[in-house]
């Protein structure tokens, strides 16, 4: 999954938050540098990741990107789903959508100063640019996987993607809705003993 769902699967609790936001931006031992509570998140993040990897919905929507991106076809398949948790009617509508960005913004940012330097640089295009929100919008994806490109070591095109991603809209949609309310009760559990 992407920020959105890193996010929302944080719950408001803003230290879980900021450490499931930081997580791809600290290394090894580096997680010692936080909060009992921020080393939650991060585990959480990652424990995330994982279920995600090893689902098989997941892995049926990868199948879609990995002929022509390989192992970068599942941050191509994290971007889309956050595509399909922001148009989700069962967890958001546009409003509450807007509003959940709102407030994770404002959650992270008394933490900035303690974060990761290249997350601190992000941040700020994050909330400008309102990331979080725009997940909604096809062109919003669009900026998202050419994220995908650029951080990564050798993609030179995010076109294909984004074609593949409008011609198996539906299909893609079907993985989400099988995914994504397995990982939500994963969480929830989760947060339970962390």
């Amino acid at each position: 999954m992407n920020y959105l769902a890193h996010a929302y699967l944080s719950f408001n609790k803003p230290e879980i938050l900021v450490g499931n936001l930081i997580s791809d931006f600290v290394k090894g031992k580096k997680k010692f540098d936080y909060s009992i509570s921020i080393q939650k998140g991060i585990f959480l993040h990652r424990e995330i990741d994982n279920y995600t990897d090893f689902h098989p919905a997941t892995r049926e929507a990868k199948e879609i990107f990995r002929p022509h991106y390989r192992l970068y076809a599942g941050a191509f398949t994290d971007v889309v789903f956050d595509h399909f948790l922001a148009t989700d009617k069962n967890e958001f509508t546009a409003e509450t959508l807007l509003a959940f960005s709102q407030t994770t913004y404002k959650l992270v940012e008394p933490f900035i100063s303690q974060l990761p330097e290249k997350f601190q640089k992000m941040f700020p295009y994050m909330r400008q640019q309102n990331w979080l929100n725009n997940y909604q919008y096809a062109w919003g994806i669009g900026h998202s996987l050419e994220g995908v490109v650029r951080r990564s070591a050798y993609l030179t095109e995010s076109a294909t993607a984004f074609r593949l991603f409008e011609q198996n809209y539906k299909h893609l949609q079907t993985c989400y809705n099988q995914f994504f309310p397995e990982l939500k009760k994963f969480v929830t559990d989760r947060l339970v003993i962390l």
